[in-house]
């Protein structure tokens, strides 16, 4: 497999997250595998996308249940498709997610987390 494609990745088991589908759209392999980790050991259906324009052709294949993005990626920044992402896909739940400085900011359409808190706050999310 092309390692810059997407990719399903295996299931396990679950409760609240079970079947669920989740797409993580992040340039960075590891931390991918670690999302993948993650969620599979809830029982959800887990892709990964390396580049914007692979995260929106997932978005669009597959229609998960949660979408995070990156915003520094190779293609791109991906926080300037959350509109395009909410107004198309609104049955995804997005979350944004950075490494860099998170802005403070108040939405009810979507989540910003900084991923050096993003365990903590997984779990709280996602018991």
């Amino acid at each position: 497999m092309n390692p810059t494609s997407p990719k399903v990745l295996h299931r396990a088991t679950g409760d609240a997250m079970k079947n669920k589908k989740v797409l993580i759209i992040d340039d960075q392999k590891d931390f991918g595998f670690l999302m993948e980790a993650f969620f599979s050991k809830k029982g959800s259906k887990v892709f990964v996308a390396y580049t914007i324009s692979e995260g929106l052709q997932v978005l669009h294949e597959q229609a998960p249940d949660f979408t995070f993005l990156d915003n520094n990626m190779p293609d791109g920044f991906g926080w300037s498709k959350t509109d395009f992402i909410l107004a198309n896909y609104p049955e995804t739940k997005l979350i944004l997610i950075s490494a860099m400085d998170v802005p403070k900011i108040a939405s009810t359409s979507y989540r910003i987390l900084h991923k050096s808190y993003l365990k903590d706050e997984l779990n709280k999310m996602f018991p």
